[in-house]
């Protein structure tokens, strides 16, 4: 299975947080699913990390992009297809970086790893 981790799942991964489901932790630690962040992901830590929003993540996106070099998982660019597929997502909410991240795994069969309650509400496959 093709995993694309939301932000916070992959910072809570790092941080070994205790609010992880032990579903999603052992998707983590398995070797039988492709994991995936989004370059979303690494600008929506840069953004937060700037106006003091992530207290938790020491370092910010350079942290994060150094992180990423040390664990099995692929970090995706965003390309045309993922923008244009964001024109046909309904206004659920406003949060421009799940809405590219929700996006993103439907134009790529991809299954969103989140606890977010609001990408739940999307036409995408989530699990948590």
């Amino acid at each position: 299975m093709r995993l694309l981790l939301d932000t916070h799942t992959a910072i809570w991964w790092i941080n070994g947080h205790e609010r992880l489901s032990s579903k999603a932790r052992a998707m983590l630690r398995g070797d039988t699913h492709d994991l995936y962040i989004s370059i979303i992901s690494v600008w929506e830590i840069a953004i937060k990390a700037s106006l003091g929003k992530l207290p938790e993540l020491k370092g910010g996106s350079k942290a994060f992009l150094t992180w990423l070099k040390d664990i099995p998982v692929n970090l995706l660019p965003i390309v045309p297809r993922h923008v244009e597929r964001v024109e046909g997502l309904p206004f659920i909410h406003r949060d421009l970086f799940d809405r590219l991240l929700i996006a993103t795994a439907q134009a790529d069969g991809m299954v969103i790893l989140t606890a977010d309650e609001n990408i739940h509400r999307y036409d995408v496959p989530v699990i948590w």
